[in-house]
């Protein structure tokens, strides 16, 4: 992938400044180009990355039941307007044969999948195709639960207005029991 260009970025910002009529040279605005390109470095960092670089490194347990981490807080950016989504997943998985992955790396695989102009759809079922590829479990379940600001600062002006989205592979696919049974874990508290 190519590299962000913060010379680039900075002149964009300057001329979005000007395109709006503003004055990018008073005061207030002095900085604003360069640090609205280091913020856009950080928040699309994800795309140099793959999430499922974070599912290299496995253990082996003896562990066949239900690995959940829900309320996994992951911020990203529409890429049809480019301003925030932001809210938090779930992820679910079943190992196969006691191969499971570190705890840390189901979060990272989501925050690496929502850095990057993104749809929150494209996210939940990228981090489970990963998972699927790379963890070959018997199933994965995630669900994202998300705020978008296109709707709530432009267009339908509904803040609080939440948009969810699951992705069921493997065994979630036609096993509604164990469906339900994420289900009833993501509620409880």
């Amino acid at each position: 992938m190519k590299e962000q260009d913060i010379n680039k970025l900075e002149q964009a910002v300057t001329m979005i400044l000007e395109a709006i009529g503003e004055d990018p040279t008073r005061e207030g605005l002095l900085e604003t180009p360069k640090r609205v390109a280091k913020m856009y470095q950080e928040v699309f960092e994800g795309l140099n990355k793959d999430p499922r670089e974070y599912f290299d490194t496995v253990f082996h347990e003896n562990h066949d039941e239900v690995v959940l981490v829900k309320d996994i807080p992951f911020y990203s950016m529409c890429e049809h307007h480019l301003v925030p989504f932001f809210g938090v997943a779930h992820v679910a998985y079943i190992p196969r044969n006691g191969v499971v992955a570190g705890l840390s790396k189901l979060a990272r695989a989501v925050e690496t999948a929502a850095r990057r102009p993104q749809l929150q759809e494209r996210i939940t079922s990228s981090v489970a195709d990963a998972m699927m590829e790379k963890l070959n479990p018997h199933g994965v379940y995630i669900i994202i639960e998300a705020e978008h600001m296109c709707m709530t600062m432009r267009g339908i002006k509904k803040p609080g207005a939440k948009t969810i989205t699951t992705v069921a592979r493997g065994i979630y696919e036609h096993d509604d029991v164990k469906r339900a049974e994420i289900l009833s874990l993501i509620r409880t508290n």
